[in-house]
């Protein structure tokens, strides 16, 4: 199924869906930004472009991270972990906005007393970044 010159991605731990998690990390903070999934496809071309490349499950295609937003993730380093069934990515976020919300990252709610509070700003409005 793989390219010859990509025998890496037969290490992974596909799930039967044929995906793998991957995180997003700052590469100068360490901060988690994200999850998000990948296919072959997607994680191929991440290490291609050097840029984070995502499988969009409710589109069926892949999603080049900041295609609309313009907040790219131009990729540091990538990591798998000992089980081989979760990629970590050390990406630079372009423009300080990881998540659809318009915050830094999309961890933003904690909980507190049994509810999930928001605890981080919205740096944007998300109707200013997606037209």
């Amino acid at each position: 199924m793989n390219a010859k010159n990509t025998p890496w991605l037969d290490e992974i731990k596909w799930t039967a869906d044929g995906l793998v998690p991957a995180l997003a990390q700052d590469y100068k903070t360490g901060q988690i930004l994200m999850m998000a999934w990948m296919n072959h496809e997607a994680l191929e071309a991440t290490v291609a472009e050097k840029r984070a490349i995502y499988y969009s499950r409710s589109r069926q295609k892949l999603w080049r991270k900041g295609e609309e937003s313009g907040h790219v993730q131009n990729l540091k380093e990538i990591r798998l972990d000992c089980d081989n069934d979760v990629i970590l990515m050390q990406v630079e976020q372009i423009g300080g906005i990881a998540c659809h919300t318009g915050r830094k990252h999309c961890f933003y709610k904690r909980l507190e007393d049994g509810e999930w509070v928001a605890v981080d700003p919205v740096i944007k409005n998300p109707k200013e970044i997606y037209k």
